[in-house]
C-alpha cells in the first residue's frame, strides 16, 4: 500500500464487514458453549438438523448441503453413529450410496439443540426491532446472491446451516 491509499478499516463497508464477522464468530463460540450440555458441537448440529429435515438424505448430498467433502463427513459420522444418533445404510436401488437417518435418541437430542440455538437466536436477535432484522436479512441473501453468481452458480445455495435451518424451522412454525 501507499501512503496516497485509502486503509481498508476507513472504509465503512470494510468496518461493518468486520462486525458482521466477528458477530457470527461470537454467536459461534456461544452455541459452542451452550452446546456442551449436550455433548455436541455446531458441526454435530448441522449434520443432526439435516437428518431432521431430510431423513434418508445421502451422505453425498448432506456434504453438498454443508458445503464440505465426503471425508469431513467421514470423520463425524461414525462418532455419531456409534453414539446412536443416526444410522447408515445401504441404499437398496444403489449399494454405494449410503442413506442417513436419526434414531430415536437422535431426534430427542436434535430437537433439544434446536431449542438452545433458537434461543440464543431469539436471545441475539431482539437486540434488533424486526425491520432491523429483516435488513439485515435481505442484505445477507444479496451478499449469497453476488457471490454465488460471480462464482458462476446460477442459484443461491440452499440452507446450509444450522443457522439458517433453525430460522428457516422458526418462520415455518410460525406460518
Amino acid at each position: 500500500m501507499n501512503k496516497k491509499q485509502a486503509l481498508p478499516w476507513d472504509n465503512p463497508r470494510f468496518r461493518n464487514w468486520i462486525a458482521v464477522a466477528r458477530a457470527c464468530h461470537v454467536m459461534g463460540q456461544t452455541l459452542s458453549r451452550e452446546l456442551q450440555p449436550l455433548d455436541i458441537k455446531p458441526p454435530h448440529l448441522d449434520i443432526l438438523i439435516n437428518l431432521y429435515r431430510t431423513p434418508g438424505i445421502s451422505q453425498q448430498d448432506l456434504a453438498d448441503k454443508l458445503l464440505v467433502g465426503r471425508s469431513n463427513l467421514s470423520m463425524l459420522l461414525p462418532q455419531m453413529e456409534k453414539r446412536g444418533l443416526l444410522v447408515r445404510r445401504s441404499d437398496p436401488r444403489d449399494r454405494r450410496v449410503l442413506r442417513l437417518e436419526l434414531t430415536p435418541e437422535g431426534i430427542e437430542l436434535t430437537e433439544q439443540a434446536i431449542t438452545i440455538q433458537s434461543a440464543l437466536i431469539e436471545r441475539t436477535m431482539k437486540t434488533a426491532t424486526l425491520e432491523e432484522c429483516n435488513l439485515v436479512g435481505g442484505v445477507m441473501t444479496r451478499m449469497i446472491r453476488e457471490l454465488t453468481l460471480a462464482d458462476g452458480a446460477a442459484n443461491e445455495p440452499e440452507l446450509t446451516n444450522a443457522a439458517d435451518q433453525s430460522r428457516e424451522l422458526k418462520s415455518d412454525e410460525s406460518s
